[in-house]
């Protein structure tokens, strides 16, 4: 294996990464540094999951390219988000610890522009910034990029996702055209390769394992669970893994919000990241969770862009994404720098389809598990309560002085009773949490059925002018609902998806909130249509005790003569009324 002296590394920066631990370089080091030292560098794509070393593949070349006094900023990082941003800058000034002449500024939104514009005004060699602050900086003509050397894209497909090719493009277009542009991206999505050919002139690529798969070194594993059994299911998978620190992926704020909520309750040291959290809030959050006073981020995926922790043991997906690529993203927070790391899936049976597309563009299969029972999680913690008292240090010049009170407090218990009691002081409550509770047995198909059975109250069927033509899944539909209810625990009954439009229903009690949220918004750029088709009680022995809405029922319903469904029926129609014409 090289060493970084092999890579033409120069000593003092050496010095100041084997200061912070590293001792040789990672593959997407090696790979990337004899690259970016040799005299006019080309262009390069550089594909590799986060968490592999990029950050140092790049930052520790342009810091031995950093000479001088910094007459104007030589090189340019751009990243999707401020935690991100102040990572990498903490970074490189780790890395450049013994080259005092390197100056590194960060720049970003939620903080002081007028301290940033200070930092620019007194010189850097590297400036790492977020688009949006970026441009602003140059609208006030307060940072010069005519002069820049290098570009660096960290993170593309990210910033791509947040909405940032404005940006990038205003940006891009204020440096010199003899620039070098470094791309980094985990993934290679159609956009990222769209601005790979924008703005890198006759790239070489660089890929560390494959193109849009997952890290080495992450087992994927699902659960299947009734969609009501989710939050159960969360934390029976928390139970079972004691030593947990992970983040929980949701789909919405409001679903983000209400699960840290719950866990809160329930006595985990959890925490929210999304959307409606002011700046301070957020490095509130943050701040806790690096130095490991919360086990759970419960997290939106837009909240957790471009966040660096290190250590994660887990990631669990409370729902899968809409994008695959968002997956991959997930997963590679955890099995970083060589550790090993889980992301779990906790899904119902309408997902299955989904996980096969994921397992395809992972190359790797899922493994599936049932959620653990409750005596299974019992055991476990109960290994791990005897494991910590194994090996907890004790201090003799504090504890021997009350030994003999203790003793004499204790004696009328024998050796296997005072076992007994100090196990179950931590112990006894997962048992009485576990003891009377069912398993969360595995579902199958003709449980659906049963559980509309079951629900006592009004459904209202729902007509929406999206269908398989729209590669429409009852997933998408269950997410629409989701996204657009402040309510998540409620009953979803049928789906019913067609060519080009499809049928579901849901109770009653949502139907004016549904209408009024949906109708204001977008499926893949197609506006949506939400109708009431009609509204009855789950009784499903009289087909009288349905309010038909003549309208739709007669136009949309299935017709039990020919067996096909109704746009087959109403197409018909049509052609015969224009031969009378």
């Amino acid at each position: 294996m090289k060493t970084f002296a092999d890579l033409g590394v120069e000593s003092k920066i050496i010095n100041g990464i084997e200061e912070l631990g590293f001792s040789k370089p990672m593959p997407v080091q090696e790979a990337v540094i004899p690259h970016l030292l040799a005299i006019n560098p080309r262009d390069l794509i550089t594909l590799a999951q986060t968490g592999t070393g990029k950050t140092a593949a790049f930052g520790i070349p342009l810091i031995q390219n950093s000479k001088g006094k910094p007459k104007f900023v030589k090189h340019l990082i751009l990243s999707p988000t401020r935690e991100l941003c102040l990572q990498i800058a903490d970074d490189l000034r780790d890395f450049s610890k013994f080259k005092d002449e390197v100056k590194i500024t960060a720049v970003f939104g939620g903080s002081s522009i007028d301290k940033q514009i200070l930092n620019l005004k007194n010189g850097a060699h590297i400036v790492v910034a977020t688009p949006g602050r970026l441009v602003d900086l140059q609208n006030r003509g307060k940072i010069d990029l005519s002069k820049i050397e290098t570009v660096v894209l960290d993170e593309a497909d990210e910033m791509l996702n947040m909405g940032f090719r404005e940006e990038l493009d205003e940006i891009i277009k204020n440096t010199p055209k003899e620039r070098t542009t470094l791309l980094f991206s985990a993934t290679m999505p159609n956009e990222v390769l769209e601005i790979s050919k924008r703005y890198l002139k006759n790239p070489e690529e660089i890929t560390i394992g494959g193109r849009n798969v997952g890290a080495e070194n992450v087992s994927h594993e699902v659960v299947l669970v009734h969609a009501r059994d989710r939050y159960l299911a969360l934390k029976r998978i928390v139970d079972f893994h004691p030593e947990i620190y992970g983040i929980v992926f949701c789909r919405t704020r409001n679903e983000t919000q209400d699960i840290a909520e719950k866990l809160i309750k329930d006595s985990y040291n959890a925490d929210s990241l999304h959307g409606d959290l002011s700046q301070a809030q957020r490095n509130a959050v943050m701040n806790k969770f690096r130095i490991k006073h919360l086990k759970l981020l419960v997290a939106t995926d837009v909240a957790a862009r471009g966040l660096d922790v290190d250590d994660l043991t887990h990631v669990i997906n409370y729902n899968l994404p809409d994008e695959l690529e968002i997956y991959t993203h997930r997963s590679g927070r955890t099995g970083r720098a060589g550790k090993f790391g889980s992301s779990i899936v906790i899904s119902n049976l309408r997902e299955k389809n989904k996980i096969s597309d994921i397992e395809k563009q992972l190359g790797k299969k899922f493994k599936f598990t049932e959620v653990p029972s409750g005596k299974e999680i019992c055991t476990k913690q109960l290994f791990h309560l005897i494991d910590r008292m194994e090996k907890v240090t004790v201090d003799h010049t504090q504890i021997d002085s009350f030994l003999p009170e203790i003793t004499k407090k204790l004696e009328w218990l024998d050796r296997e009773e005072l076992i007994k009691k100090f196990v179950s002081l931590e112990f006894n409550r997962f048992l009485d949490y576990y003891k009377n509770l069912p398993d969360l047995g595995k579902p199958d198909k003709k449980d659906r059925s049963k559980r509309r059975e079951q629900f006592d109250g009004d459904m209202t069927r729902f007509f929406i002018n999206l269908g398989k033509k729209d590669n429409l899944k009852p997933t998408d539909i269950i997410g629409i609902i989701k996204d657009n209810l402040s309510f998540k625990e409620i009953g979803i009954g049928d789906i019913d998806i067609k060519e080009t439009f499809s049928f579901f229903e849901i109770e009653s009690d949502y139907q004016e909130e549904l209408l009024k949220n949906v109708n204001t918004k977008n499926f893949r750029s197609r506006k949506i249509s939400l109708e009431v088709a009609s509204k009855r009680k789950n009784d499903r022995q009289s087909s009288g005790s349905r309010n038909r809405n003549p309208r739709n029922e007669n136009r949309f319903s299935k017709r039990k003569k020919s067996g096909k469904d109704s746009e087959s029926q109403f197409k018909p129609a049509k052609r015969k009324l224009r031969r009378k014409k």
